[in-house]
């Protein structure tokens, strides 16, 4: 993996972090005061919230490993990946093929400070990120180079993180761009969260006017779009618990959050 090659700026930790509060919620330890004050505040109005970032982690987890498994993917581009926690796809990945080579980009510093909490890549596969704004896929793309062939077939992953991007064109696009530029073969894995019910689109209205980066909840009907043009894979875009489940998967979010897979042509 390589070493940081930039200080990152200084971070305020008094004000809350969506990626932190995430991490708190999966029970990871990135996180500040602000974070878990923030996370508890929501939790304690809504506590399905905790529930739900495990389910949204299962998908990854489930989607990683079909993408390994059954379609022989080998390259993984994990955009938005967040912090690290539990079962990060280069360990999911890695499991299942030891050659995997991944890697991760987010745009918030801490990930720089904390990269190396992801555990190492194993010996035949790769582990690197990018320090980027998803939305900038020129950067994105030239840092995804440094370790992945981009000739290749690629798994592109956006789990849960396109909410980030108030504007539905900005979000679209940016997909579109990214899908655009990798080869045929690859595949994009994507999931979006929707709200439940009306609490937990108060409760998340709320956050959003807290201060705090905001996370647009959109209905399934809007987003299949990101799969406009591809391939699905059954079951195609469902909500989380029924995309494969196995014997682990929750069944809490029925209408929170969906997603799907589907093959670049």
């Amino acid at each position: 993996m390589s070493e940081p090659t930039e200080q990152p700026p200084r971070i305020d930790t008094s004000v809350a972090h969506s990626a932190r509060v995430w991490n708190y919620w999966l029970g990871g330890k990135d996180w500040f005061d602000a974070d878990k004050a923030a996370g508890d505040a929501y939790r304690a109005k809504y506590p399905l919230i905790e529930p739900f970032a495990q389910e949204s982690r299962g998908f990854l987890v489930r989607t990683v490993t079909w993408l390994a498994r059954e379609a022989g993917v080998r390259q993984f581009l994990d955009v938005g990946a967040g912090l690290p926690t539990a079962n990060n796809t280069h360990e999911v990945a890695q499991r299942i093929a030891p050659d995997s080579r991944v890697v991760y980009v987010d745009h918030d510093p801490l990930v720089l400070l904390h990269v190396h909490a992801m555990g190492r890549s194993t010996s035949e596969g790769a582990m690197d990120y990018v320090l980027a704004d998803m939305r900038d896929t020129d950067a994105v793309l030239a840092g995804a180079a440094r370790t992945l062939d981009l000739t290749r077939p690629v798994a592109l992953v956006i789990n849960d993180v396109l909410g980030h991007i108030v504007e539905w064109p900005d979000a679209l696009g940016l997909v579109r761009r990214l899908v655009d530029r990798l080869p045929p073969g690859s595949y994009l894995s994507l999931s979006h969260s929707t709200a439940s019910d009306e609490e937990h689109r108060l409760v998340q209205e709320e956050y959003n006017n807290s201060g705090a980066i905001p996370y647009i909840f959109r209905e399934p009907e809007v987003t299949r779009a990101f799969f406009d043009g591809l391939e699905p894979v059954e079951p195609g875009f469902v909500c989380w618990p029924d995309w494969r489940p196995d014997a682990t998967t929750g069944r809490l979010t029925e209408r929170a959050g969906w997603g799907g897979v589907a093959r670049i042509p």
